[in-house]
């Protein structure tokens, strides 16, 4: 009951080792971004690949190299999903969403918080992290692809060209 066959132990131990060799050059040679924070479709890619290591670990049905071709293939696909997103539009738009702005002029954007699913107290949150007592110093408060949120106060506003991609809701 607690082991079958001592064999399936040394088939674990040894693929283990191979694919997380494998693994780790792949992702080494696909670049900085896979590793990024994660937008939906890079974490639809990393829960692919966990799954995919599991099922090389733990399936005798599944050989070394067709795991192997699974990971590479895994991989190779989302770089050329990111490098043609880069390069056409439409591809860059379906795959990943627009910046939100939650906040413009110390005035909570209600419309854009509802459709983002953001309370009031998420977004004070996010200003006081950046050291900010003052909801009304703050110029815009940005809900970005990843779910991080950025803060820029009235100070370090500028012209305001960092905003340009955000989608701006409901701004008066």
């Amino acid at each position: 009951m607690l082991l079958d066959n001592p064999d399936d132990l040394w088939r674990v131990t040894a693929v283990g080792v191979l694919t997380y060799v494998l693994l780790v050059g792949v992702l080494r040679a696909s670049g900085k971004r896979t590793l990024a924070k994660l937008n939906a479709f890079d974490l639809v890619v990393t829960v692919a690949l966990g799954s995919t290591l599991a099922t090389i670990l733990l399936s005798g049905d599944v050989s070394f190299a067709e795991g192997a071709a699974a990971l590479v293939l895994l991989v190779a696909l989302q770089f050329a999903a990111t490098w043609l997103s880069v390069r056409w539009a439409p591809l860059r738009s379906a795959l990943k969403s627009t910046p939100t702005l939650l906040l413009h002029d110390g005035e909570l954007l209600t419309a854009s918080m509802r459709r983002q699913r953001i309370t009031d107290n998420e977004i004070r949150q996010a200003v006081r992290a950046q050291g900010v007592g003052d909801i009304a110093q703050v110029a815009a408060v940005v809900l970005e692809t990843d779910g991080s949120f950025s803060v820029i106060t009235r100070e370090r506003i500028g012209d305001g060209t960092a905003l340009s991609d955000v989608t701006r809701g409901a701004v008066r």
